[in-house]
């Protein structure tokens, strides 16, 4: 079953063909603390963007490995473009920008990105 989400102003909007995830990282980086993001990562063959491509702008930071993708109107970062360690497409879905996601049953996982 698909799950939606959006920046807060609605320009910018996705699908992911997958189930709601149950788990999500917690990420004490300087990015990820700052943002209060909660991230589930999916493989990029399950995402879908359905509006916004042409609103959307890019951050880079560290290894600039990951493509942190937000609303230039509203400022939310809704997900970010990456890799994974294998090298797989992936996003990263911020789990905040998901509306029908009850954050109150994911399980948290705390990352210590401020190490990397």
């Amino acid at each position: 079953m698909a799950f939606e989400g959006s920046c807060h102003c609605g320009a910018v909007a996705f699908t992911v063909d997958a189930e709601m995830p149950t788990q999500a990282i917690s990420c004490n980086c300087s990015h990820c603390r700052r943002k209060g993001f909660l991230l589930a990562f999916v493989p990029a063959s399950q995402f879908h963007l359905d509006g916004g491509e042409d609103a959307l702008t890019s951050y880079h930071f560290n290894t600039h490995k990951l493509a942190h993708r937000f609303c230039p109107t509203c400022g939310v970062q809704a997900f970010a473009e990456g890799a994974g360690p294998d090298g797989t497409e992936m996003r990263a879905i911020n789990m905040r920008a998901v509306p029908e996601c009850d954050l109150e049953t994911l399980q948290v996982n705390q990352v210590d990105g401020a190490s990397y």
